[in-house]
């Protein structure tokens, strides 16, 4: 039967029809979404003034995608509420309560168990409490409870308080008195804790991070989430280290409707090792204007050049030499792209010395369009206009324009695209030396062929197809002196596949090198045509050069060699488990290897090989690993090793355990942790609770960092 949730609850349909209401209006209720559903196999019932209702033979209440169930039940005129007794059963979409009584309000929707037993969602979040309430709105109440994620008949952690306070609608929780226990023993108590219930974020203390470190001592980091509206929030943390002091780290985030970005500003009042004060400040700001631009503004500044040395924790944050700062604008359409930013850089690596420096753009404004003309053709332009500045050394103007014509011609498994530019750049300069020219320009004609082939055959008795994919590009650029002309932004890279198919071989504008080459190569791929997997791809390639090159870097000699040095490069994965990349270069002076084999037969498996190489200046290998060793047991580390100079670069090994319900990482590390090769060492402890927290150090995202295809996440 049906009833309004804002009138009494009548008993069946059959009650309804014999005090006379009209079953045409019992049906209509069916149809409203507010109304309360009651089903019993057996109903007893006195109507009058003093009206009395009992149902038994199992009695069943619906509303919306709310459930009840329970053997027997009585209606309560006094209290205009149903008693449900014996194996009494709530359900919605995210809460189950198992209980031996209940009652049920049903003018207000709200339902109170005693003695009660519930779980939430699908996960094994369960518990019991003294007493459970629950209200039409979804919010949960229980007095006495205790809480746990551990399946029934193990209680490895146990959260036990006072009460609980479980807001759906808000996604808001509160908790008094509560105390955290792990086999047995007290970790943790809070008189009064707020938390948020599922995705929503809410303010309050996050779990508590501890660790050690060799340089810095003892560390505890308290962090303090803001949630200060849905698309604001900060996170403030305290990090005591006990040799340095107390810092004070804070980041704020916003998101609005064009703007995004966060500011983090760390500061350490007084290091007790160097008796100063130190600080980093981060800015990141992104604006989508809607119409094509879009600005970006990043800002960084620390204190000293040591500071992610002592205070960053890792190798990579350690090896940071230059800081950015600069504000962009950047503008997309179709057919033209432009930018136009100032930038300069904080050096943070005292072996830099002044006249090494990068140089302080103020301003930088580049344009890039292309655009179609007739029968194929293509008209493009680049174009760039940039002040240089820096305290030492040359500084001044940079004018280039380059405009091109290109020929796209192109079929099914073919192109061929000539194409001839035009470069003209002007400097117009400052602090040059005495008697030097303060202006110098340059005219260079570049004209290019780029063509290639893409065969395809299917390979017999497999689903599997073979491409042959040759490549050319003949590029002429004729002789021109530049070895009076400053250099601002240019370099001079290590060719690679990218590298050999480029036209200039400088990257930067202030050198264009003169040459006559042909850059040849061939890739073949095997391709899964069922999965659309690359099961293999291998490239090789190199240049042949038909005269010296004369332009120069200053301090770099004419190169005179007749050919580069070859490029390989190999991707297999034929395998299911296996997966291989290697890559060679060599030739006359030169040999560089990388290789990397990774195997992973399972999703909790993975070993790693890797193997880096350049003749006269590096080679190391770099092994890890996360194995399981037995069944709940884990071994995982990492060993990074420099044969070049037969020292470790960094290595860490860890045990972690887990259960059905919490898991532990025991992690030991050394590494390199300056530029001078200073090592430090440190050791982490982290105890998992599945569905609750972590306490501890976060030895995880060492992990994650560390051990390609590495998972965090417990199972």
């Amino acid at each position: 039967m049906n009833a309004g949730a804002d009138e009494p609850l009548s008993c069946h349909t059959s009650l309804l029809e014999s005090a006379g209401a009209d079953p045409f209006l019992a049906a209509n209720t069916l149809r409203n979404p507010a109304t309360i559903e009651l089903e019993a196999g057996h109903v007893e019932a006195q109507l009058g003034e003093y009206p009395t209702a009992s149902m038994s033979g199992g009695v069943l209440l619906r509303r919306d995608d709310k459930l009840a169930g329970a053997n027997s039940a009585r209606y309560v005129p006094e209290t205009q509420a149903l008693l449900l007794e014996g194996d009494v059963r709530y359900e919605d979409p995210g809460t189950q309560i198992l209980s031996n009584s209940a009652e049920f309000a049903y003018l207000t929707g709200r339902i109170r168990f005693e003695g009660a037993e519930f779980s939430l969602g699908g996960s094994n979040s369960r518990g019991a409490a003294e007493a459970a309430e629950i209200n039409q709105n979804g919010t949960l109440m229980l007095d006495k409870v205790e809480y746990t994620t551990c399946p029934p008949g193990s209680e490895d952690w146990l959260m036990q308080g006072r009460s609980i306070k479980l807001d759906t609608r808000n996604g808001v929780g509160t908790a008094k008195g509560m105390k955290l226990k792990f086999k047995g023993v007290p970790i943790l108590y809070a008189p009064y804790l707020s938390f948020p219930i599922g995705d929503a974020r809410k303010s309050g203390m996050l779990t508590p991070e501890i660790g050690s470190s060799g340089r810095s001592g003892n560390e505890l980091r308290a962090p303090w989430y803001w949630n200060i509206a849905p698309n604001y929030d900060a996170t403030i943390t305290p990090r005591l280290l006990t040799s340095r002091g107390l810092q004070i780290a804070t980041e704020f985030r916003y998101l609005t409707y064009r703007n995004s970005g966060a500011v983090i500003a760390d500061y350490l009042p007084d290091d007790d090792i160097i008796n100063e004060s130190r600080h980093q400040l981060r800015f990141d700001h992104r604006t989508l204007f809607g119409n094509g631009w879009r600005n970006q503004i990043s800002f960084s500044e620390v204190s000293d050049s040591q500071y992610y040395e002592d205070l960053g924790g890792s190798l990579s944050l350690s090896s940071i030499t230059h800081l950015n700062r600069s504000v962009r604008f950047d503008y997309y359409s179709r057919n033209l792209t432009m930018l136009a930013q100032v930038q300069d850089y904080q050096t943070i690596d005292d072996a830099i010395l002044p006249d090494m420096e990068p140089y302080q753009r103020l301003p930088q404004i580049a344009v890039s369009g292309l655009w179609g003309l007739p029968i194929g053709l293509r008209f493009g332009v680049d174009g760039e206009v940039v002040n240089f500045d820096r305290d030492v050394g040359v500084t001044g103007w940079r004018y280039n324009l380059t405009p091109r014509v290109e020929l796209g011609l192109e079929g099914p498994g073919w192109f061929i695209k000539p194409a001839i530019e035009y470069d003209y750049t002007e400097y117009d300069l400052l602090d040059t030396l005495p008697g030097a020219p303060t202006t110098h320009s340059r005219h260079v004609p570049i004209s290019s062929l780029d063509m290639g082939l893409i065969l395809e055959r299917g390979l017999t008795n497999s689903n599997r197809v073979q491409t042959i994919e040759p490549r050319l590009l003949y590029v002429s650029i004729p002789f021109r002196d530049q070895d009076d002309f400053p250099v601002f932004d240019t370099i001079l890279p290590d060719i690679n596949l990218v590298q050999l198919y480029r036209k200039n071989r400088y990257l930067g504008i202030d050198r264009i090198g003169d040459t006559e080459q042909l850059s040849a190569g061939i890739t073949t791929r095997v391709l899964d045509l069922e999965t659309g997997r690359e099961v293999l791809s291998a490239t090789i390639g190199q240049t042949r050069y038909y005269d010296s090159r004369m332009v120069t870097l200053p301090g770099l000699a004419t190169a005179t060699e007749g050919t580069s040095d070859y490029i390989a490069q190999l991707r297999l994965s034929v395998l299911k488990n296996i997966n291989l990349a290697f890559g060679h270069q060599w030739g006359s002076d030169t040999t560089k290897s990388e290789a990397r084999l990774q195997y992973r037969p399972a999703d909790n498996k993975v070993l790693n090989l890797a193997y880096r190489f350049r003749r006269g200046s590096l080679e190391q290998g770099d092994l890890s690993w996360s194995w399981p060793i037995a069944s709940q047991w884990n071994f995982v580390g990492r060993y990074n090793y420099s044969l070049r100079d037969e020292a470790v670069l960094e290595q860490f090994f860890g045990i972690e355990y887990e259960s059905c319900c919490w898991g532990l990482r025991l992690v030991s590390r050394r590494h390199i942790s300056t530029r001078d090769g200073t090592r430090d060492s440190s050791f982490g402890l982290q105890l998992v609770l599945k569905g609750m927290t972590s306490v501890g150090t976060a030895a995880d995202k060492l992990l994650e960092r560390g051990i390609l295809g590495y998972s965090a996440d417990l199972r």
